[in-house]
């Protein structure tokens, strides 16, 4: 409590200090600006995956509130902008409050007392951000602790699982951008565990880009470099590469549709357990996707055809613990098979969406999944999905520039 207590106190003193000082300061001979950003989220994903093993059924029904106050410093002269930001990220899961000991067969955490809205702070972001256009290039670049939205490149699910992208809201590193008229680059570095006893060292290299090469049609390429290091009870590394270049093509303006879009892409992992393996494995597969919307209304399909992406999955480290999502931060269906089962397999997935256009800066989705394995159902999810992201009004105004 004490701790929560500090953070919460060293927020409130920051944002005062920079409210009360934003009017007068000047520097270069331009005004300091009063910035702000305050984005909401919620989410509901019912899942109901009893007929498989890759991943338990459950829901997640939760929301999450991250305001930020800062300062904008302009550099007119060199068509430049400086930013510092603070903020708080709130999360709460719905339902997730104490029970009683007696319930809960005595002191856990269900029955801890943190759980009545008093442990809702997750976490503090700060950081610097850096602004500049000259001519038709554009360049944005993060330092600190900022959201996971800043990085706007395309990734697949094999990458980065939907309850990751909610739970995991912010990066710790550095992220930069880079825009194009017709084209869009980004790397950043996210790192995610600074070496202990029990706590691993880990960190990820991370880019994105895609380049408008035809009126119809992007090429473009995703990959992450992952670093899952050992600790101190218990010794290790693996490495994990993952690269994705893809080709995509959109008829959806020729067909009087909002989207008719076909993306195919191939997926090649190399990953190295150092010391319970000794060698690298390559997994690998195609990965084909199929999207048509007309009226807010779509469906979308994913096809993969390849190996198990995720080998190591069960596998045990040197403590005796899994590796499971903390080596593989992809959807767990990317496994293929949940029988032991070896070589190659089909994964599908089908979603049918709508997705209304009510407001600039106000996203609403709701959709149901359906999840197949060699023609086999694995499972189905619901989902219901509000963000109101006052950070995407930002990023407009700065490429309209």
């Amino acid at each position: 409590m004490m701790k929560l207590f500090c953070l919460r106190s060293i927020a409130i003193l920051a944002i005062f200090f920079l409210t009360c000082h934003l009017s007068t300061a000047q520097t270069d001979g331009d005004k300091v600006r009063f910035a702000y950003d305050v984005d909401f989220e919620m989410n509901f994903d019912n899942r109901e995956f009893d007929r498989s093993r890759f991943s338990k059924a459950m829901t997640i029904f939760g929301a999450r509130l991250t305001p930020s106050v800062g300062i904008t410093v302009p550099q007119s002269e060199k068509n430049m902008n400086h930013r510092l930001m603070v903020g708080l990220d709130v999360m709460k899961d719905f339902g997730a409050s104490p029970v009683s000991e007696d319930l809960a067969g005595g002191a856990s955490d269900e029955a801890s007392p943190a759980l009545n809205n008093r442990n809702l702070l997750r976490e503090i972001t700060l950081y610097y951000m850096l602004e500049k256009k000259s001519a038709k290039t554009g360049l944005h670049m993060y330092a600190g602790i900022f959201p996971r939205t800043a990085s706007e490149g395309s990734y697949s699910e094999a990458f980065f699982s939907d309850s990751l992208r909610f739970y995991d809201n912010n990066l710790e590193g550095l992220l930069l951008k880079i825009y194009r008229p017709k084209a869009y680059w980004e790397v950043g570095c996210d790192w995610m565990g600074k070496p202990g006893y029990a706590r691993k060292e880990k960190f990820m290299i991370f880019s994105s880009g895609v380049s408008h090469v035809a009126p119809f049609m992007d090429m473009g390429y995703a990959a992450y470099m992952y670093h899952f290091a050992g600790s101190g009870k218990a010794r290790g590394v693996v490495d994990n590469v993952l690269l994705n270049p893809y080709v995509k093509f959109d008829f959806g303006s020729r067909m009087n549709m909002q989207e008719f879009s076909m993306r195919f892409g191939w997926l090649q992992a190399m990953q190295h357990d150092r010391v319970f393996v000794g060698h690298y494995v390559f997994p690998c597969g195609g990965e084909f996707d199929l999207e048509m919307r007309k009226w807010n209304v779509g469906i979308r399909n994913k096809l993969f055809y390849g190996t198990d992406m995720m080998p190591y999955y069960n596998s045990l480290d040197a403590g005796g613990d899994k590796y499971g999502n903390r080596l593989y931060m992809g959807d767990p269906f990317f496994r293929i098979h949940d029988d032991g089962t070896a070589g190659p397999g089909m994964y599908d997935r089908f979603e049918v969406f709508y997705e209304p256009h009510v407001g600039k800066y106000l996203s609403i989705r709701i959709s149901a999944r359906f999840h197949f394995h060699d023609f086999r159902y694995s499972g189905c999810q619901q989902m219901v999905g509000i963000i109101f992201n006052l950070h995407e009004m930002e990023i407009s105004r700065l490429r309209s520039k």
